[in-house]
């Protein structure tokens, strides 16, 4: 598989389920797809998700009656306790070329990974299904290590903009970006004012 940032806006996302996983999935495209939630019940957490709910049993569906809610699909996900019921929409999404996401059953075309952002970076990890706990791992010590990381992308911005007014070579250029990124003081001042954490940087690595 090859990972990819794909636009979800104004696509559709349907997902069979109504637990405590299909709203991890909900929650996860609320607020970037139009989501179709499909289940015979649904918790209170996908309730309060903004999403459109549809009560079905997939168990007495029809494969016409489901391939009807899946067509003209960007994204079908199957967080069913069932796995059977889980793998019959996969087969139907192959079938009719959607892609699809299993949580629990034969793998699909999809994997959903573990993520991290904030307004100027998004991190996704994945295990390929083998280990959820060494991604969701890795996503929270990436977000203890690295609290300052917004702070650190706009200091890195504003450095590369200051140093090409400079008559700096580009191999300066890295080098300073390098340095500051690996410099300690400037993490450490950035979680106190981004304001400080620049002026250090000017005085200490920008003088004339």
């Amino acid at each position: 598989m090859i990972p990819l940032f794909v636009e979800c806006t104004g696509k559709q996302v349907v997902i069979f389920g109504g637990g405590e996983v299909a709203a991890r999935k909900a929650g996860h495209f609320a607020n970037e797809a139009e989501v179709l939630v499909v289940s015979r019940k649904f918790t209170p957490a996908i309730k309060a998700l903004p999403v459109q709910v549809y009560a079905l049993d997939t168990r007495t569906a029809t494969d016409a009656e489901l391939h009807t809610i899946i067509e003209n699909t960007f994204l079908v996900i199957a967080a069913l306790s069932d796995k059977t019921e889980n793998n019959r929409i996969g087969a139907l999404c192959q079938e009719h070329g959607v892609l699809f996401n299993n949580a629990d059953g034969e793998p699909g075309d999809v994997i959903i990974p573990a993520m991290t952002m904030g307004a100027h970076y998004t991190i996704a990890i994945s295990t390929g299904g083998e280990s959820p706990a060494v991604s969701r791992f890795l996503r929270q010590d990436i977000e203890r290590r690295y609290p300052s990381l917004d702070a650190m992308i706009e200091l890195q911005h504003r450095l590369r903009e200051t140093l090409k007014d400079r008559p700096v070579t580009q191999a300066e250029r890295r080098r300073i970006l390098t340095a500051v990124l690996n410099d300690k003081l400037v993490w450490t001042l950035l979680k106190k004012s981004p304001e400080r954490a620049w002026e250090d940087v000017s005085e200490r690595y920008l003088h004339d």
